[in-house]
């Protein structure tokens, strides 16, 4: 890499935030895209879908901007763009703002993981959706010994690991509360907790909805999730900077209003995938490839096993009910 990598043992958490968000940082080299597909990057006619839905539900709120938080190179901010001119839209990233994008959509650059730019605050009347960006914010690591005691999981550069000190204060509250006995490895959720109460004070009016791929108590890995990706290939979890590092969410610890899955929200906002009749691709083949690529896009997006596992956990702020 350009920079001088840290050396030695570090904290699982301290080498995720420097590989990821350092001066030569992953994310300051790479476009996710390039990695990695998501619903909203790298899959074509979903990305499309996705902002169809994002769309619907701003417009079920009566709310008038959408700000995307981790929103890569603007993918999906240029798809709602394109479906609605009317809409207001602001992306917040890591890098510059993406040249190509068109010059009504705003853009903040963020300081990496956690942290948020300091003039996110006081929206009103705006749908912030931050699409697999707490799977990104780096969290400890942590490994239970046979006494039933915690220990912090510490790494090198290489991706080797050693045993650390003993996990105290928040970090135990944390594991104490919502990690059960049977888990001999896991992510502390605790600054993924922390991000998410962030972003909501960032909001005076609005709905802040997060997604992402996660569990919750009674489905949590027993050894962890925390892995790689390079080249839209999953590799080892190294902390150099040369691969995406992510684990899945803690997403029962967010205290979030609703928790439903990408399935089940999806449905309720697109509706089911329905296949159009057959007759159809002889007196109008074009509407009725559209019609099939649509059904395809949105059976992808909900597929049980897949996409349609992922968590959409939505908070009202400034009032209102959420159904």
């Amino acid at each position: 890499m350009g920079e001088t990598w840290l050396v030695g043992w570090q904290r699982w958490d301290e080498a995720w935030q420097h590989a990821l968000y350092g001066p030569d940082g992953f994310y300051r080299q790479s476009a996710p895209a390039e990695h990695f597909a998501t619903s909203a990057q790298g899959l074509g006619t979903t990305g499309t879908l996705l902002a169809q839905a994002l769309l619907e539900l701003a417009r079920r709120h009566d709310l008038t901007h959408i700000v995307e938080i981790a929103a890569g190179r603007g993918e999906l901010l240029a798809a709602q763009a394109a479906l609605d001119p009317g809409i207001g839209l602001t992306g917040v990233d890591i890098v510059d703002r993406p040249a190509h994008l068109p010059d009504d959509i705003g853009w903040l650059r963020s300081p990496g993981g956690a942290r948020l730019p300091d003039e996110l605050t006081g929206l009103t009347d705006t749908l912030v959706v931050a699409h697999e960006w707490l799977d990104v914010v780096p969290c400890p690591v942590v490994t239970r010994e046979t006494d039933g005691t915690w220990h912090h999981v510490l790494v090198d550069t290489a991706g080797a690991e050693q045993t650390g000190p003993v996990a105290t204060g928040a970090d135990l509250d944390w594991l104490d509360h919502h990690v059960p006995g049977h888990v001999g490895r896991a992510e502390v959720g605790l600054p993924r907790d922390s991000a998410h109460a962030d972003l909501l004070s960032r909001v005076d009016h609005g709905l802040v909805l997060v997604v992402d791929y996660g569990h919750t108590a009674a489905t949590r890995p027993t050894d962890g999730t925390l892995t790689g990706y390079r080249d839209g290939t999953q590799v080892p979890p190294v902390p150099d900077g040369s691969c995406d590092l992510t684990a899945h969410v803690a997403i029962d610890s967010l205290g979030a209003d609703v928790l439903r899955t990408q399935r089940e929200t999806l449905h309720d906002l697109l509706g089911r995938p329905t296949l159009p009749p057959h007759e159809l691709s002889g007196s109008q083949p074009t509407a009725y490839l559209e019609a099939l690529s649509r059904a395809n896009a949105l059976a992808t997006l909900t597929r049980s096993g897949g996409l349609g596992d992922f968590w959409w956990a939505t908070t009202l702020r400034g009032g209102g009910v959420l159904g």
